[in-house]
């Protein structure tokens, strides 16, 4: 497994038991040769009113901090 991948993945599983709490998840769909980070919120998350929120807030903000080296994130939901 790839060293950015496992960071990646360490730091989603910090914040997925709030995500499986509500019926959701949150998976990798690809991590570029730029660094750029392709999520998908799967489950209830996917169409859940407050997903942006959830992305923006929550997501993104523990993968800035426990992974610098990712340059973007998207969402491609």
């Amino acid at each position: 497994m790839d060293a950015l991948y496992k960071k990646v993945e360490d730091a989603l599983d910090t914040i997925r038991p709030y995500l499986e709490a509500d019926g959701g998840n949150v998976e990798v769909v690809e991590i570029t040769d730029g660094a750029i980070l392709k999520l998908e919120l799967i489950g209830a998350c996917k169409t859940c009113n407050m997903s942006q929120m959830t992305m923006k807030a929550g997501i993104e903000e523990t993968i800035r901090r426990a992974v610098p080296e990712i340059k973007e994130i998207i969402s491609v939901n």
